[in-house]
Protein backbone atom coordinates (compact mmCIF):
# COMPACT_ATOMS: atom_id res chain seq x y z
CA UNK A 1 0.00 0.00 0.00
CA UNK A 2 1.39 3.30 -1.23
CA UNK A 3 0.78 6.34 1.43
CA UNK A 4 1.13 9.74 0.53
CA UNK A 5 3.68 12.88 1.09
CA UNK A 6 3.09 16.74 1.17
CA UNK A 7 4.56 17.70 -1.84
CA UNK A 8 1.17 18.27 -3.54
CA UNK A 9 -1.41 21.00 -2.36
CA UNK A 10 -4.21 18.93 -1.09
CA UNK A 11 -7.21 18.10 -1.93
CA UNK A 12 -10.48 18.41 0.43
CA UNK A 13 -12.14 15.26 -0.28
CA UNK A 14 -13.62 11.88 1.34
CA UNK A 15 -13.85 10.10 -1.73
CA UNK A 16 -13.11 6.48 -2.73
CA UNK A 17 -11.89 6.53 -6.41
CA UNK A 18 -10.62 3.87 -8.78
CA UNK A 19 -8.57 4.47 -11.21
CA UNK A 20 -8.27 1.66 -14.30
CA UNK A 21 -6.44 1.22 -17.66
CA UNK A 22 -4.31 -0.58 -19.85
CA UNK A 23 -0.59 -0.98 -19.56
CA UNK A 24 1.45 2.59 -19.93
CA UNK A 25 -2.12 4.37 -19.34
CA UNK A 26 -0.46 6.44 -16.75
CA UNK A 27 -2.50 5.22 -13.69
CA UNK A 28 0.19 4.73 -11.30
CA UNK A 29 1.91 8.38 -12.06
CA UNK A 30 -1.82 9.79 -11.96
CA UNK A 31 -2.60 7.34 -8.55
CA UNK A 32 0.88 8.92 -6.58
CA UNK A 33 0.13 12.23 -7.08
CA UNK A 34 -3.62 12.03 -6.29
CA UNK A 35 -2.56 10.38 -2.92
CA UNK A 36 -0.14 12.93 -2.43
CA UNK A 37 -3.10 15.63 -2.74
CA UNK A 38 -5.68 13.63 -0.98
CA UNK A 39 -3.42 13.15 2.21
CA UNK A 40 -4.44 8.73 1.65
CA UNK A 41 -3.03 5.58 1.00
CA UNK A 42 -4.19 3.34 -2.49
CA UNK A 43 -3.88 -0.12 -3.56
CA UNK A 44 -2.48 -1.22 -6.54
CA UNK A 45 -3.14 -4.59 -8.54
CA UNK A 46 -0.01 -4.46 -9.18
CA UNK A 47 1.24 -4.85 -5.73
CA UNK A 48 -1.23 -6.92 -5.14
CA UNK A 49 -0.07 -9.60 -8.22
CA UNK A 50 3.10 -9.16 -6.66
CA UNK A 51 2.75 -10.20 -2.84
CA UNK A 52 1.04 -13.24 -4.70
CA UNK A 53 3.83 -13.80 -6.50
CA UNK A 54 5.96 -13.63 -3.52
CA UNK A 55 3.68 -15.95 -1.37
CA UNK A 56 3.96 -18.94 -4.26
CA UNK A 57 7.69 -18.25 -4.18
CA UNK A 58 7.34 -17.24 -8.12
CA UNK A 59 8.38 -15.10 -10.29
CA UNK A 60 6.02 -12.57 -12.44
CA UNK A 61 6.31 -14.16 -15.19
CA UNK A 62 5.54 -17.38 -13.89
CA UNK A 63 2.71 -16.33 -12.03
CA UNK A 64 1.35 -14.47 -14.96
CA UNK A 65 1.90 -18.14 -16.98
CA UNK A 66 0.01 -19.60 -14.17
CA UNK A 67 -2.83 -17.45 -14.47
CA UNK A 68 -3.78 -18.12 -18.39
CA UNK A 69 -3.56 -21.74 -17.12
CA UNK A 70 -5.59 -21.21 -13.92
CA UNK A 71 -8.34 -18.92 -12.71
CA UNK A 72 -7.07 -19.05 -9.31
CA UNK A 73 -4.56 -16.73 -9.37
CA UNK A 74 -6.62 -14.16 -10.98
CA UNK A 75 -9.47 -14.88 -8.33
CA UNK A 76 -7.01 -14.69 -5.15
CA UNK A 77 -6.22 -11.17 -7.24
CA UNK A 78 -10.09 -9.87 -7.11
CA UNK A 79 -10.64 -11.15 -3.94
CA UNK A 80 -8.11 -9.42 -2.01
CA UNK A 81 -8.93 -6.48 -4.16
CA UNK A 82 -13.09 -6.50 -3.59
CA UNK A 83 -12.03 -7.15 0.05
CA UNK A 84 -10.23 -4.06 0.03
CA UNK A 85 -12.70 -2.14 -1.58
CA UNK A 86 -15.27 -3.22 1.04
CA UNK A 87 -13.05 -1.81 3.68
CA UNK A 88 -12.66 1.47 2.53
CA UNK A 89 -16.08 2.05 0.46
CA UNK A 90 -17.41 2.23 4.42
CA UNK A 91 -14.69 4.03 6.06
CA UNK A 92 -15.85 7.52 4.58
CA UNK A 93 -12.01 8.27 4.06
CA UNK A 94 -10.35 9.09 0.85
CA UNK A 95 -8.84 6.42 -0.77
CA UNK A 96 -7.51 5.31 -4.41
CA UNK A 97 -7.90 1.57 -5.91
CA UNK A 98 -6.25 0.93 -8.81
CA UNK A 99 -6.80 -2.06 -11.28
CA UNK A 100 -7.79 -2.71 -14.47
CA UNK A 101 -10.61 -4.03 -12.89
CA UNK A 102 -11.02 -2.10 -9.49
CA UNK A 103 -14.08 0.25 -10.65
CA UNK A 104 -16.23 -3.06 -11.75
CA UNK A 105 -14.41 -4.73 -8.41
CA UNK A 106 -15.65 -1.81 -6.15
CA UNK A 107 -19.06 -1.59 -8.13
CA UNK A 108 -21.32 1.29 -5.68
CA UNK A 109 -19.14 1.27 -3.08
CA UNK A 110 -16.68 3.61 -5.28
CA UNK A 111 -17.76 7.54 -5.41
CA UNK A 112 -15.71 8.04 -8.79
CA UNK A 113 -14.68 5.51 -11.35
CA UNK A 114 -11.79 6.90 -13.73
CA UNK A 115 -10.42 5.06 -17.03
CA UNK A 116 -7.57 6.38 -18.47
CA UNK A 117 -6.07 5.15 -21.86
CA UNK A 118 -3.64 6.37 -24.66
CA UNK A 119 -3.06 4.91 -28.22
CA UNK A 120 -1.07 1.64 -28.04
CA UNK A 121 2.24 2.96 -29.86
CA UNK A 122 2.37 5.99 -27.04
CA UNK A 123 2.02 3.51 -24.37
CA UNK A 124 4.56 1.23 -25.64
CA UNK A 125 7.00 4.19 -25.50
CA UNK A 126 6.14 4.92 -22.12
CA UNK A 127 6.64 1.52 -20.74
CA UNK A 128 9.79 0.70 -23.11
CA UNK A 129 12.00 0.47 -19.82
CA UNK A 130 10.07 -2.63 -18.62
CA UNK A 131 10.50 -6.01 -19.32
CA UNK A 132 7.44 -6.71 -21.48
CA UNK A 133 7.88 -6.76 -25.14
CA UNK A 134 4.79 -5.40 -27.35
CA UNK A 135 3.52 -8.69 -28.64
CA UNK A 136 3.97 -9.74 -24.73
CA UNK A 137 1.61 -6.71 -24.03
CA UNK A 138 -0.42 -7.52 -26.75
CA UNK A 139 -0.99 -10.92 -25.93
CA UNK A 140 -1.36 -9.82 -22.26
CA UNK A 141 -4.43 -7.40 -23.27
CA UNK A 142 -6.30 -10.23 -25.38
CA UNK A 143 -5.83 -12.92 -22.44
CA UNK A 144 -7.08 -10.88 -19.98
CA UNK A 145 -9.73 -9.44 -22.11
CA UNK A 146 -11.13 -13.22 -22.58
CA UNK A 147 -10.41 -14.14 -18.89
CA UNK A 148 -12.90 -11.18 -17.73
CA UNK A 149 -15.33 -11.89 -19.64
CA UNK A 150 -15.40 -15.99 -19.20
CA UNK A 151 -15.47 -15.04 -15.60
CA UNK A 152 -17.69 -12.77 -14.41
CA UNK A 153 -19.21 -11.81 -18.01
CA UNK A 154 -17.06 -8.61 -18.19
CA UNK A 155 -16.84 -6.53 -21.80
CA UNK A 156 -13.57 -4.27 -20.36
CA UNK A 157 -14.49 -2.26 -23.77
CA UNK A 158 -17.71 -1.04 -22.22
CA UNK A 159 -16.73 2.20 -20.83
CA UNK A 160 -20.28 3.42 -19.96
CA UNK A 161 -20.43 3.45 -16.43
CA UNK A 162 -17.06 5.21 -15.72
CA UNK A 163 -17.31 8.64 -14.60
CA UNK A 164 -14.72 9.96 -15.93
CA UNK A 165 -12.82 8.86 -19.37
CA UNK A 166 -9.41 10.63 -20.10
CA UNK A 167 -7.03 9.83 -23.33
CA UNK A 168 -3.71 10.62 -21.59
CA UNK A 169 -1.31 11.47 -25.00
CA UNK A 170 -3.47 14.40 -25.17
CA UNK A 171 -2.20 16.09 -21.86
CA UNK A 172 1.06 16.14 -19.69
CA UNK A 173 0.83 14.16 -16.48
CA UNK A 174 -0.15 17.61 -15.01
CA UNK A 175 -2.51 17.99 -17.36
CA UNK A 176 -4.64 14.81 -16.48
CA UNK A 177 -3.71 15.53 -12.73
CA UNK A 178 -5.64 19.02 -13.30
CA UNK A 179 -8.63 17.13 -15.30
CA UNK A 180 -8.65 14.54 -12.77
CA UNK A 181 -8.65 17.55 -9.58
CA UNK A 182 -11.61 19.54 -11.22
CA UNK A 183 -13.39 16.45 -11.27
CA UNK A 184 -12.82 15.66 -7.48
CA UNK A 185 -13.51 19.00 -6.56
CA UNK A 186 -16.68 19.49 -8.57
CA UNK A 187 -18.28 16.55 -7.57
CA UNK A 188 -21.91 16.33 -6.18
CA UNK A 189 -22.76 13.03 -4.60
CA UNK A 190 -26.76 14.57 -5.36
CA UNK A 191 -25.98 14.45 -8.85
CA UNK A 192 -25.22 10.91 -8.59
CA UNK A 193 -29.01 9.59 -7.93
CA UNK A 194 -30.32 8.13 -10.72
CA UNK A 195 -27.28 7.75 -12.40
CA UNK A 196 -26.16 4.19 -14.35
CA UNK A 197 -24.05 2.50 -11.69
CA UNK A 198 -22.58 -1.31 -12.25
CA UNK A 199 -22.85 -3.49 -9.31
CA UNK A 200 -20.32 -5.03 -8.00
CA UNK A 201 -19.26 -8.38 -9.18
CA UNK A 202 -18.88 -12.09 -7.89
CA UNK A 203 -15.35 -13.13 -7.02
Amino acid sequence: MATADSSTERIDTRLFITVSGPPGCGATTLCERLADAMGCPYVSGGDIFRELAEDRDMSLNQLTAKADEDDEIDRALDQRLQQIAEKWGTANKPFILESRLAGWLAGDRADMRIWLDAPKEVRLDRIEDRIETEAEMRVREVSEAGRYESYYEIDIADRSFYDLEINTARWSKQGVFTLVRAAIEEYDPELDEGAFRTPSIDV
